[in-house]
Parts: C-alpha cells; sequence; structure tokens
C-alpha cells in the first residue's frame, strides 16, 4: 500500500503518468541501474529517459526518508502519551516535511527553555488566562501564582508571557504566516566586515560588501558567492523581511482589543517573533535557499562535466602528450595507439635554459622514431610558447592539439597513477595523462575526482554528498552512452559500467590478463562472481571489435539476439549482411516481431543500432589556433575579434580561452542576439567561437567578451 502511495505521489509532482512511476520503482527495487532501465525497459517504464528515471529514484528516496521520519516522529509523541487519532491522521496525510516538523514541533524535545521554565513554575493557566484576555487586572490574577520560584506578580506575568511567546513561535499557522511573508518578502543583504574591508582577501567578494536584493530573485552563484565570503569571514549576510508588518499580522490572530490582557498578550507576540520565530524561519530560509543554490551549482557542474566526458576523441593513433614549462622544461611523452608509454624525456626549448637546438633534435627524433601520428599540448604554463615551437620544428602532416590539464596533477600523484606507472614521477604521469586525454577523454578523465577537472564554480562550497551523487551518476550516464571496449578498457573504466563495480571490474581485467581478450560476450559469464543479474545489467554496454558475432560490438543487449538471428532467417541472410545491406533491413516488418517481452520500442532501438552497429555518439575532434601575435592581456584592445575555446559554463554565462592566460566572460546577456535562458542552448564545453573584447581591466585581471554581431 505504502508503494502505491509513494507511486501516486511522485507521478503528482513530476507530471509522470503512475503506471510508468510504478514500472520504474520495480525496476530500481529489483537492482537496475538508471543507464539500463532507460535503454532496454522502455516497454515497461513508456520510454522514460535517465534524466526522468534519475528524477524518479530521487523522489523515491526522498520520500522514504519522509516516511523513517514520520514513524520517529509517531514514536516520540506516542511514547509522551499525546498522540490522538486527529493528530496521527494529520502525520499520515502529510507529505511535505517542513509542515511535518510544524506539527511535531509542540512535542519536540528540547533544551530547558524559559517556558519550560515557567510551566515548571505552575504558571501555565495564568498564561491561558491572558491568552483568553476577559481578566479586567492581569496584576491582581498573577497574584495567586506567586510561590516558590515566583517571586512578585511581576515574575508570574513575566513567566506566563514566555510560555504565550513559546507556543505563538510553534504555531503552525503562526510558522505559515511568516514563512509566507518570507516567501514573498524576504531580502538578502550582505555587508563588509569594516577589518577585513582593505585585505587582499577580501577583494574578490568587492561586488559584495554594500548588497542587497530580493532573496527570490538572488541567483545561485551569487548566493554562493556572498556564503563563501561568510564563511571566510569577510562578509556578513542576513535575511530580512518586514518585522512589524509580520507581528502587525499575528497580533491580529492572538490580540482582542486594547485591554491590559491583550497588551500583555501583545508583548509576548513581539518577543516570541524577534526571540524564537523569525531566527527560526530566517534559519529555515537561509538552508532552504542554500539548498536550491546548491542544486542549481551542482546541475550545472555536472552538465559541464557530460559535455567534458563526452568531448570528442582522437581514436587509437600514436600520440606525443607534452606538459609545457619554462625552467623546468617540457615534459614529453611518446605513447603507443593503446595509450602504453614507449619512451619519455624532458626538452627545454624556452628560457631561462633555452637550449633550443637541442630541443629541437630531440623532438623530431621521438616523432621519427615512435612515428607519432598527433602531438597533445597541455593549456597550463608555456602552452602557446611551446605549440609555437613545436610547430616550426615539427613536419606539417603531424597534427598538434592543445588539451586541458585541469587535474592531471592530481591525477599524477593519485593511486591510479602509481598503480599503472610506480616507477615514474608525477611529470611523467601528468604528461601521459595530456597524451591520453587527446586520445580518449572519457577513458582517462573518470581517473581523476570530477572536481578536480575545473568546470564547475563553487564546488568545494555546496553539499558534498548531493555533489558526489550527481557526479557519479553523470559519469556512470556517460561511460554507458559511449559504451567501453571490453578488451582495452582499464578497471577505472569498467567499474563505471552498468551493474559492475570496482570489484567485478578488477576481476575482469584479471580474468583478460590471464585468459587473453573476449572473443564474445557469453564470455563474461567465466568472469568470477560475475552472475546472471550482473550480465544482464552490464552486456549491453561492452563491446568486442572484431567479434564473431557481430552484434557483440553493438548496443544490441544479448537478450535481444535471437530476435536479429530470427530476421537474419526470414530474410534469408547472415546477421552481418543484414548489418551490412540496407535494403534488406528496409524489407524487415518488425511488427511481425512483437512479444510479450520484446515491444515496438526495443525493436525500434534494434533497428537503429543495425544502421551503424557500436556507432560512437561524440563529435570528430577539430583543430584549433589561437591568433597570432595576441599572447598577454596587455595585447588586448576594445573591438578585437578574436577565436577561443568555450572552457567552462555558468548559469551568468562561459568563459573563453582566447590565449592570453586568463580566461575571458561573456556573459549571457552577450551570448546571442537573442535572449537566453541557458548558456547551454548556444555554446558547449570546448566549443571553438569568435567573440569580441568589449573590457579590459588589466589590474583585475578581468576580460568582458561579447558574441552579438560576431559571425560563427
Amino acid at each position: 500500500m505504502e508503494k502505491n502511495i509513494l507511486a501516486g505521489l511522485i507521478a503528482r509532482q513530476l507530471n509522470i503518468a503512475e503506471n510508468r512511476v510504478t514500472g520504474t520503482l520495480a525496476l530500481l527495487d529489483e537492482g537496475a541501474t538508471i543507464p539500463f532501465i532507460a535503454r532496454y525497459r522502455k516497454e515497461r517504464t513508456g520510454g522514460l529517459d535517465e534524466v526522468q528515471i534519475a528524477a524518479i529514484s530521487e523522489q523515491n528516496e526522498r520520500l522514504k526518508e519522509l516516511v523513517k521520519r514520520k514513524e520517529t516522529v509517531t514514536k516520540t509523541i506516542s511514547e509522551q502519551g499525546k498522540m490522538t487519532p486527529e493528530l496521527q491522521k494529520r502525520i499520515d496525510d502529510c507529505w511535505e516535511a517542513t509542515l511535518l516538523e510544524d506539527i511535531y514541533l509542540p512535542y519536540k524535545p528540547k533544551r530547558r527553555t524559559r517556558a519550560q521554565v515557567a510551566r515548571e513554575q505552575g504558571l501555565e493557566p495564568l498564561a491561558t488566562i491572558l491568552l483568553m484576555q476577559r481578566e479586567r487586572n492581569p496584576e491582581q490574577a498573577a497574584l495567586r501564582f506567586v510561590k516558590g520560584d515566583v517571586a512578585d506578580a511581576e515574575a508570574a506575568l513575566k513567566g506566563a508571557q514566555d510560555i504565550i511567546a513559546e507556543q505563538v513561535s510553534e504555531d503552525e499557522r503562526s510558522r505559515q504566516q511568516v514563512r509566507g511573508a518570507f516567501r514573498r518578502e524576504a531580502v538578502i543583504t550582505s555587508k563588509v566586515v569594516k577589518s577585513k574591508a582593505d585585505s587582499d582577501e577580501a577583494a574578490k567578494f568587492s561586488d559584495y560588501f554594500d548588497w542587497h536584493e530580493p532573496l527570490r530573485r538572488c541567483s545561485s552563484h551569487r548566493l554562493l558567492a556572498m556564503r563563501r565570503g561568510e564563511a571566510e569571514g569577510i562578509l556578513r549576510v542576513s535575511i530580512t523581511v518586514d518585522d512589524e508588518a509580520c507581528t502587525d499580522r499575528l497580533k491580529r490572530h492572538y490580540v482582542y482589543g486594547p485591554t491590559p490582557c491583550g497588551k500583555l498578550v501583545a508583548e509576548a507576540v513581539d518577543d516570541g517573533y524577534k526571540r524564537l520565530l523569525r531566527p527560526s524561519i530566517e534559519t529555515e530560509f537561509a538552508a532552504q535557499s542554500k539548498e536550491q543554490a546548491d542544486d542549481e551549482a551542482i546541475r550545472v557542474f555536472a552538465e559541464n562535466l557530460r559535455q567534458l566526458l563526452l568531448g570528442a576523441p582522437l581514436g587509437q593513433k600514436r600520440v606525443m602528450g607534452i606538459d609545457p614549462g619554462f625552467r623546468t622544461g617540457c615534459k614529453v611523452v611518446c605513447l603507443d595507439a593503446q595509450g602504453n608509454l614507449l619512451h619519455h624525456e624532458a626538452i627545454f626549448p624556452h628560457p631561462p635554459v633555452n637550449h633550443r637546438a637541442q630541443a629541437t633534435i630531440h623532438l623530431q627524433q621521438m616523432v621519427s622514431d615512435y612515428h607519432i601520428e598527433a602531438i597533445a599540448i597541455g593549456n597550463g604554463t608555456a602552452s602557446r610558447e611551446t605549440r609555437t615551437f613545436v610547430e616550426e620544428v615539427v613536419d606539417q602532416q603531424t597534427t598538434i592539439y592543445v588539451v586541458s590539464e585541469d587535474g592531471a596533477s592530481v591525477y599524477s600523484a593519485s593511486k591510479v597513477a602509481r598503480d599503472e606507472f610506480p616507477d615514474e614521477d608525477v611529470t611523467v604521469r601528468g604528461a601521459v595523462s595530456i597524451g591520453r586525454r587527446l586520445m580518449d577523454p572519457l577513458a582517462e578523465l573518470v581517473k581523476i575526482d570530477p572536481k578536480s577537472i575545473g568546470v564547475g564554480q563553487y564546488q568545494h562550497d555546496v553539499d558534498q554528498t548531493k555533489l558526489k551523487h550527481q557526479l557519479d551518476q553523470t559519469v556512470v550516464s556517460c561511460v554507458n552512452q559511449v559504451g567501453v571496449n571490453l578488451n582495452t578498457a582499464s578497471s577505472h573504466l569498467l567499474q563505471y559500467v552498468s551493474g559492475l563495480g570496482p570489484a567485478l571490474a578488477k576481476n575482469i581485467v584479471d580474468y583478460r590478463r590471464d585468459n587473453g581478450a573476449f572473443t564474445s560476450r557469453a564470455q563474461l559469464k567465466k568472469v568470477p562472481r560475475l552472475g546472471p543479474s550482473a550480465f544482464e545489467q552490464c552486456a549491453g554496454f561492452l563491446r568486442i571489435p572484431d567479434a564473431k558475432n557481430p552484434l557483440d560490438n553493438s548496443a544490441v543487449h544479448p537478450e535481444s539476439y535471437r530476435v536479429v538471428e530470427q530476421m537474419a532467417k526470414d530474410q534469408g541472410c547472415t546477421v552481418a549482411e543484414l548489418i551490412k545491406e540496407k535494403d534488406i533491413r528496409a524489407r524487415i516488418d518488425i511488427n511481425r516481431y512483437v512479444t510479450a517481452e520484446t515491444g515496438l520500442p526495443t525493436l525500434r532501438d534494434i533497428m537503429k543500432e543495425l544502421e551503424k552497429p557500436g556507432r560512437d555518439p561524440r563529435q570528430q575532434i577539430e583543430e584549433f589556433h589561437f591568433a597570432e601575435g595576441i599572447e598577454t592581456i596587455d595585447d588586448l584592445t576594445v573591438g578585437m575579434v578574436l577565436p577561443g575555446i568555450v572552457t567552462n559554463i555558468t548559469n551568468f554565462g562561459a568563459f573563453v580561452d582566447i590565449g592570453v592566460h586568463q580566461d575571458g566572460l561573456v556573459h549571457i546577456s552577450q551570448l546571442a542576439d537573442k535572449f537566453v535562458r541557458d548558456a547551454n542552448e548556444v555554446v558547449h564545453l570546448h566549443q571553438h567561437v569568435k567573440v569580441k573584447v568589449s573590457e579590459v581591466d588589466s589590474r583585475r585581471h578581468r576580460i568582458s567578451l561579447t558574441m552579438k554581431g560576431v559571425e560563427q
């Protein structure tokens, strides 16, 4: 029954048909992964995509946590002997976390408050008398409660007011009223801590030294910037509303007229609001706005990561990787077509060492000896100078690419790198990473903590558990979207394949080492501890090029091989011929092959896959050149039109590398001649664009760019 309730709630929240939600939840309960469900179980989900399935999964987890919380609330109230049928029904019917906490608040165990002390002194009846506001002389009434620790009528009235103040702050209606005011009117304000205003670390927060705006309009990046400034002790951030308007509204519910008792109740309402209710709601909205900002920042980061992981691969070519540098020289590595390290050495073509002639000879010799087909140069220090040098000394037939080296140093010092190259130092490992990124960005970047790849903002300020979950999910999605070569993939790449994980990935690599290359997907069943369930989940995402059965190098799942074989048999041809001949496939009526297990969605996917089996969804890589003679920020002038590469996308615009060691910002309002809601609608990561320089601030190292009116 509870599952049906949750499915109905999720269906309404996400505006997805309930039967689709029910089917998806059943698959998730069976242990199916999101990529597997989206690709191979469309009949049971009605064709939901990965984003929708992930949303269902997240909502389901959230509601299950709420169910646990309701059980705790029910148990606590029941143990106090205060549970009633009406209260139980309200808890059972509540599916909003904030409302549940409001219901629970009066019963929630708390530290010894002023109101609790007053209750222990027997002043609750006096509080009731004041709230009824029928007593003409409250001081006289208070004398009846002067005893023990209650010294006089004034102390009695003060204690009664403390009880009323707490009641006001815990009343659901009062909380909803103040919450509504915060929702409509709250203003977030940021001011600099005067003693820090002139410090160097404060400069980056100068925009927020005296800032205020409606909270509901505050963008994710501004809120996170203010909160970071607050965490570093440079800013003071507050969320406020019109206190007088809030207390006036509250008093309409509690104060019946200008009587002596009414006056005391009004004072208690003021106190309850300022001391208890407002701080509580402000904290709630601070947390809520931070959570929303986190979610938006994580969404942007995940989308950037997706684009980076799905970057265009060069493929299996013999590659030279160069980690450029001045004083320490350029570390050069030569890799074979599988990415194995063949040779490495350092050359010094730049000042201060400047052994240019020797570097030229060595570089040309390496290109010749190792039959280098492409060169990858890291985009860090000395990148432009190194590229110019390489272009001068290497045959033009050898293509040169500049590759992002973000995170390469993190990889080079990691356990993964130490296991791969135990006898090499970090500089060699970093250069290998640069070279391999050119060959296959996905296979190399999965080895690096996504937070270190340099495609997000404020990733260290957001909820780290949420961030890790979303980024892991993004990596899994990308790996399974592209597919993985079963015979060349590292254990680190294999662990992201649907249904595997670190242990099974290692077992696959060990089996491959001991038994040679896999010749069929069916061999996976011989891998230790890889059972039927794991095989079902992973098989469709693993590829075996040149396998005897061509379907083993496609996204057709082994469970559907018999369908394809029957199609081929009916057409009087082999499976290989069916894949090769478009005319044969055109004669197939897929409706003839519909069964209880295999529906039209799966059959359509099969036919699409047979057109280009094992196709790589990633784009082709393109060569790029920065503008000649533009190498530092001092070379820029307003109005220049320059080529650039998109290096980062945020919800306020895109950063573009124009070759001057400082990325420029194209604000979202400058991305196109039309209104742009999301920068990803116009640009994507590593896209080659043309931009115009609109402003240069050399002191702050800021470059403003525009794409408006610039022909792409």
